[in-house]
C-alpha cells in the first residue's frame, strides 16, 4: 500500500486564501515582535495589494457597524455608499500615516555653515484623536538651530514629515515626539523646538462641547533646553497666541 495516498491531504500553510488581510499584516508584526499602535507607521509590512484588500475588509465591517445603528443603508439613498467612503477616508486620507511609507526628502549639506535660529510654521496639521476618532485641528512652529554638520531640507518638507506623522490615530503629546524625533534624525541640528497648537474635537464635538479649548504643548531639544535666550528668542517670534 502507498503511504503517500493514504496519508490524508493538508492544507498548504503558505496560503493565505481565506484569511483576512488584516490578520495576515497582523501576524507579520507579530512574528517581527513589532508593536502596531494606532500611531506606529506599519507600511513595510504591507504587501503589494493588500491597502485595496484593507479596504474592502473595513468596508465590509464598516458596513455592518451601520447596521447595528439601524441605519437602512439599502433604503437611504444618502448612506448607500457610506460605508465605503468612511473606509477610504480612514485608509486612504486621514490615517494614511499609518499605511504609507515616509515622504521623500532630499537632504543638503550646509555648505554656507548656517548658524541662525530659523523659524518654520505655522504648518496646518490634521490628525484625529485615537481615544474617540475625533479630528484634532491645529497648527505647528518648528524652530531649527543648525551647525556645519546640518543638513538643509525644503521648507516644504517639514510640512510633509508633519503630514505624514499626524495622519494616524494619537494623543498630541506623543505626535509631537515622534515629529521631533523625526526632524531631528534628519536634520541633525544643534537645537530643536516644536510647539503644536489644536483644537480637539472630542471636546469641541461630544464631551464638554467646548469650542474655545486649545491644547498647546512643545519638545524642546539641544540648545534650546541649555540656552534660555535663544528660548525666548524662538518663543517671542511665534503668534501670541502660543506664548
Amino acid at each position: 500500500m502507498n503511504d503517500k495516498q493514504d496519508r490524508p491531504s493538508l492544507p498548504d500553510p503558505a496560503s493565505d486564501e481565506g484569511i483576512p488581510v488584516s490578520v495576515r499584516i497582523r501576524e507579520r508584526l507579530k512574528a517581527a515582535e513589532r508593536r502596531f499602535n494606532a500611531n506606529d507607521n506599519i507600511a513595510e509590512f504591507i504587501e503589494p495589494g493588500e491597502l485595496e484588500a484593507m479596504l474592502d475588509e473595513v468596508t465590509e465591517k464598516m458596513e455592518a457597524v451601520l447596521q447595528s445603528m439601524v441605519i437602512d443603508t439599502q433604503g437611504d439613498h444618502n448612506t448607500a455608499s457610506t460605508a465605503r467612503r468612511v473606509a477610504k477616508m480612514y485608509i486612504n486620507e486621514v490615517f494614511q500615516g499609518r499605511y504609507v511609507t515616509p515622504p521623500s526628502i532630499t537632504e543638503f549639506p550646509n555648505a554656507e555653515h548656517l548658524n541662525e535660529l530659523m523659524l518654520v510654521g505655522p504648518i496646518t496639521v490634521r490628525s484625529a484623536c485615537s481615544h474617540h476618532l475625533c479630528p484634532v485641528i491645529g497648527k505647528l512652529w518648528i524652530g531649527i538651530m543648525p551647525n556645519k554638520g546640518t543638513n538643509v531640507i525644503g521648507l516644504s518638507k517639514y510640512a510633509r514629515l508633519a503630514e505624514w506623522v499626524m495622519g494616524r490615530p494619537q494623543i498630541q503629546e506623543e505626535a509631537v515626539i515622534q515629529l521631533a524625533n523625526l526632524i531631528e534624525q534628519k536634520t541633525r541640528p544643534d537645537g530643536l523646538a516644536v510647539v503644536m497648537e489644536a483644537t480637539h474635537f472630542c471636546m469641541a464635538w461630544r464631551g464638554v462641547k467646548d469650542l474655545d479649548s486649545r491644547m498647546i504643548n512643545s519638545v524642546m531639544r539641544g540648545v534650546f533646553l541649555k540656552d534660555m535666550s535663544l528660548r525666548r528668542e524662538f518663543l517671542a517670534l511665534l503668534p501670541r497666541s502660543t506664548n
